[in-house]
């Protein structure tokens, strides 16, 4: 991550928000708060004002060292269930206001009682306050990795932080260690009491558990700096690709030699530790793209089984969309298939795909990859159906030409045809020009070709006289019937163009409606789809003022920067070229997509608000329902024992009033226990109750729930209880729970 500068031991404290730096670990014992202590000592000697808020040195003798000459604030100590623990005193932190908080274990729970659930809510206040932290985090208490972590060592991690609180922080350091090294730690009596040693290194500390844990905290390090060196290049307009790490891209084009390339690329990356697989689709608009909808899924699935990911991008120019992407991705290598038309097809088209793509690449990396279909597409190329820049010329230059070469062709078969038969033939080439131009460049074909006709084969020849009114109809005819099939054509393109467009329109809507139906996108990534789908510098959301303010301070030199509303709020806003008339209706679309989502996260968010509710209510429910019964047991049996006791018409003798007494002093005992497991519930529900997990002994805590059970003429037999192995419990918890299973 981008380094940050030590503080200024001159600054104010809350001249600006404090900054948050992480040293995050793989695993415990890699010497996370070592490095933590190390830090604070250097900044410490260079004359900033640091001081300990909280540091836990599990009895590690080196760690306990470091803390030998620094500031320690006094910690906080408060009472749970009997037990007395200590947490940082937030508020004396505060109070001191250093430029540096050592803030030893991020996600640690604190105990009930204090301003915050959480320590990184109370490492959120000291930032808040100006005063910068350096704290430490084990990789397994990243949220998003939490359930990844459980199923590599089987140990559910009840502790996580949001991945965006270490996100965020302004340096991100790793802690590393082999596994060899770290278990050589343990061995040593480093990371924990001996007595743990052999436990934990044939448990949790095994070989494959360290190298899994090691893996999943590099690649998360480097997708962080990843993500800032995107930012720097975004921020600073650097577009050329930086191969930092090996991209590989592979063209698809729904064609059946789609499965050949992607494995070819997979292979490609697969020789590069920490390669990316990117698989994109063009979806043209100009009527040549002709995917199977099914094969493209197929194809995505391949990708996606193949750890790669897949992506649809709308481009008129299939090469320049295509390396648009390519350099968006920051790619080092792309991936395409040789050509599967035929020669004769080359031959009157010129370069394919391939051939452009290839010439424009730059500094990407180009694999022409050969397969069983190249060469056995159709002979001659499709109709095209889009002007570009070079039929736009080419058009007015074959309307006057051709007819020109024609006329000479002519002219040496003067003998051998006829009249009807140039007329044919020059309304073929009329026809031939408005597919290559358009109507406009027919129109000067026609006439081109009429006056020609007329001069060189209608007696007289080299007059613009015609001698005979039949020739006169006919000529008459032949400019109607050029000028009438060339906008024909014409239309017939236009219209061919407009639907190919939908369906590239579509086809690229379609999959992303289909991703948030399936629940498998969220707001980012539907933004990272949006930003490639367009070529885009960046997409992102960002509040209506906001946006309003910076256009209305770039006045009407801002055409970067296009926006499509989201909400009553908030914008979807591009930033990197002006957008065509059809791609902004595609985009709005696309907004639409991203609104969908942010109300379908807002409604998801209000959904788990409310179901707690709703547990804790049936929870409830049937709680009063299972214990009304046994309420109301010790409550009958002591009203009528003090009743009895109270009563004037009979008298007791010393052995029946004990006996009285006995009965009403078991029905509150029994009451009482009622009340608290009540309340244990509550505070349960409420999240009150913390537990304070440590390694019981079943032998301890059973005798201690059996004398809370009333006397009772049904013995209980214990068995093996004394070699029952220890479990993770809270003791007086466990012991309730004991009492009540048997009772």
């Amino acid at each position: 991550m981008a380094s940050t500068a030590d503080s200024d031991p001159g600054q104010a404290p809350y001249a600006r928000p404090g900054r948050l730096k992480v040293f995050l670990g793989a695993a415990p014992g890699v010497g996370k708060t070592y490095r933590m202590l190390d830090e604070g000592r250097r900044r410490a000697a260079r004359g900033t004002d640091v001081v300990v808020a909280f540091v836990e040195c599990h009895g590690r003798p080196h760690t306990e060292e470091m803390l030998e000459g620094m500031e320690v604030v006094p910690r906080t100590v408060r009472e749970y269930r009997g037990t007395t623990l200590t947490e940082m005193d937030l508020e004396a932190v505060l109070e001191r206001a250093p430029q540096i908080a050592l803030v030893d274990e991020l996600p640690h729970t604190n105990v009930a009682g204090g301003r915050h659930a959480k320590r990184w809510e109370d490492i959120d206040d000291l930032l808040a306050a100006g005063i910068d932290v350096i704290t430490t985090v084990n990789v397994q208490h990243l949220e998003s990795l939490n359930d990844v972590v459980q199923k590599i060592t089987g140990v559910p991690q009840r502790e996580t932080v949001p991945d965006e609180v270490v996100r965020r922080a302004h340096q991100i350091e790793l802690v590393d260690m082999p596994a060899d090294a770290l278990r050589r730690r343990m061995a040593h009596g480093n990371v924990y009491a001996p007595e743990k040693v052999d436990a934990a290194l044939s448990n949790y500390f095994r070989v494959g558990n360290l190298t899994a844990l090691r893996e999943l905290a590099l690649l998360w390090v480097a997708g962080r700096v990843d993500e800032a060196l995107q930012k720097y290049r975004s921020e600073h307009g650097i577009g050329g690709v930086w191969e930092t790490r090996e991209r590989v891209v592979v063209a698809l084009t729904g064609g059946p030699e789609g499965a050949t390339l992607i494995r070819r690329a997979a292979r490609i990356a697969d020789r590069s530790a920490g390669g990316d697989l990117l698989a994109v689709h063009i979806a043209r608009s100009d009527g040549l793209a002709e995917a199977s909808p099914a094969s493209l899924a197929k194809q995505r699935a391949l990708v996606e089984s193949l750890g790669g990911t897949f992506h649809s991008v709308v481009g008129d120019h299939v090469p320049a969309a295509l390396l648009d992407f390519a350099r968006a991705e920051s790619a080092t290598q792309l991936v395409i298939g040789t050509s599967r038309r035929g020669r004769l097809s080359h031959f009157v088209t010129g370069r394919g795909v391939g051939e452009t793509t290839v010439e424009l690449s730059g500094d990407i990396d180009v694999h022409m990859v050969t397969h069983e279909r190249a060469g056995r597409g159709r002979l001659l190329p499709a109709p095209t159906s889009s002007l570009s820049r070079v039929r736009r010329v080419a058009g007015p230059v074959a309307g006057f030409v051709l007819p020109i070469l024609l006329t000479v062709l002519l002219s040496h078969t003067r003998d051998t045809l006829n009249l009807t038969t140039d007329t044919l033939l020059f309304l073929m080439a009329v026809i031939g020009v408005a597919c290559i131009g358009g109507v406009v460049s027919a129109l000067l074909a026609s006439i081109t070709a009429s006056l020609l006709l007329n001069w060189f084969f209608i007696p007289p020849i080299h007059r613009f006289t015609i001698g005979e009114t039949n020739n006169v109809l006919a000529l008459v005819v032949f400019a109607m019937a050029a000028v009438t099939v060339a906008t024909i054509v014409d239309q017939s393109i236009r219209l061919s163009r407009r639907a190919a467009s939908a369906t590239a329109e579509a086809e690229t809507l379609s999959s992303m409606a289909g991703s948030i139906l399936r629940g498998d996108q969220g707001v980012a990534v539907l933004l990272q789809r949006t930003r490639e789908a367009f070529g885009m510098e960046s997409a992102e959301l960002a509040h209506r003022t906001d946006v309003d303010a910076e256009l209305a301070a770039a006045g009407s030199t801002r055409t970067d920067l296009v926006t499509a509303p989201v909400g009553p709020e908030d914008v979807l806003v591009l930033r990197g070229r002006r957008l065509a008339a059809s791609e902004r209706r595609v985009f709005v679309a696309f907004a639409g997509h991203v609104a969908a989502a942010l109300e379908r996260a807002r409604l998801a968010e209000a959904a788990a608000e409310v179901e707690p509710v709703k547990a804790a209510d049936r929870m409830r429910t049937a709680l009063l329902a299972a214990v009304s019964h046994d309420l109301r047991t010790p409550i009958a049996s002591g009203w009528a024992a003090i009743s009895s006791l109270r009563s004037r018409d009979v008298r007791f003798s010393d052995e029946d009033r004990d006996e009285l007494l006995a009965t009403a002093e078991e029905s509150l005992v029994r009451l009482n226990r009622l009340v608290d497991n009540l309340l244990d519930m509550s505070r349960l529900q409420a999240g009150a109750l913390t537990l304070n997990l440590q390694p019981t002994a079943i032998a301890e805590v059973l005798p201690l729930a059996l004398d809370t059970l009333p006397s009772t003429r049904t013995p209980v037999v214990t068995q093996g209880v004394a070699e029952t192995a220890d479990i993770l419990a809270d003791p007086p918890l466990l012991e309730r729970v004991i009492a009540n299973l048997v009772a």
